[in-house]
């Protein structure tokens, strides 16, 4: 969903690989594209959009974008920015968007690591539902 917020960049000569949600777009074909960029700068860097290792969806659990991101990783050799959860970063940015302090906000997710976990390095509370991809 979010290739139309890359449109106006020029992708002739990148200088990063920014890593999201592809879902049925994870192909080896993509990931070993995204290998082959970072291998051959000088000084790599890859940007993730989050680090869960899976997700559900109706038809079942599937991988998620960390999985793709710990594989560039070690491939290559060097250390992702993760820019979403759990990310402190990412929560403060959705506190500051709500104009919400901390301590007056709670999160509400599946996720203990990347919803819970996040948003307690914050200094949010946050509760762990059991449905989604709980286990």
């Amino acid at each position: 969903d979010l290739v139309p917020e890359f449109a106006e960049i020029d992708k002739t000569n990148p200088n990063c690989v920014v890593l999201g949600d592809a879902a049925e777009n994870f192909t080896y074909a993509n990931l070993n594209e995204a290998f082959r960029l970072l291998i051959g700068m000088e000084k790599p860097v890859l940007i993730s959009l989050g680090k869960g290792r899976y997700y559900k969806e109706t038809d079942g659990l599937k991988l998620d974008v960390g999985a793709y991101m710990k594989a560039l990783e070690y491939a290559c050799d060097i250390q992702a920015e993760v820019v979403g959860k759990p990310s402190k970063r990412f929560f403060e940015s959705a506190l500051a968007e709500l104009g919400v302090p901390p301590e007056q906000a709670i999160m509400i997710g599946d996720d203990i690591v990347n919803d819970v976990g996040g948003a307690q390095q914050c200094g949010m509370r946050a509760l762990q539902v059991r449905t989604g991809k709980f286990r």
